[in-house]
């Protein structure tokens, strides 16, 4: 990870309901942009970071969030509408298996809407072999699928504020 003054650091949270933490990056202690980095958080305190897995770093400055984005590898290069501003978000997915029983939690890490999660779980029959990737497959599809249904409700939230209308949007 590189970064440079000026740029957000967004920071996992450690357990499921812990919210994600979010700043800005003050000072680059490293050498070429490497870490550590003073990070002032939204929250108001400064601290020192050595960012880990769940850590997103966005480029630039508040003052370029705006300006026109260069080429980004996630782009759809196939509209040809501007690009004005790439955003990344990341998903942080947790499987615990315990016995015949697999659970699973995602989070999805995001600076707008914010921090969303949510469980899956799926429970092996004593008549299937017990092959652990199947349930893990299961529980976070199940895990996944609520978390687009938590993001497709906050969407329909955010437009119901702005408009004062009820909105249903559409799933597909």
């Amino acid at each position: 990870m590189r970064a440079r003054v000026g740029d957000r650091i967004i920071l996992a949270a450690e357990h499921i309901d812990q919210p994600t933490r979010d700043g800005e990056v003050l000072e680059v202690r490293g050498e070429d942009g490497g870490p550590p980095y003073l990070v002032r958080w939204s929250d108001g305190h400064t601290g020192l970071i050595f960012p880990g897995p769940g850590t997103v770093l966005r480029l630039g400055t508040a003052d370029e969030v705006g300006a026109p984005a260069t080429a980004h590898p996630h782009a759809d290069a196939t509209s040809s509408a501007p690009v004005t501003y790439v955003r990344e978000w990341s998903v942080r997915v947790s499987i615990l298996e315990s016995g015949d029983d697999t659970r699973a939690s995602v989070v999805l890490l995001a600076d707008a809407p914010g921090p969303l999660s949510a469980r899956g779980a799926s429970h092996r029959s004593s008549t299937d072999d017990p092959v652990a990737t199947i349930g893990d497959e299961v529980a976070v599809a199940r895990a996944l699928r609520h978390l687009a249904d938590r993001l497709v409700e906050t969407a329909e939230h955010a437009i119901e504020a702005r408009t004062g209308e009820e909105v249903h949007v559409r799933r597909t």
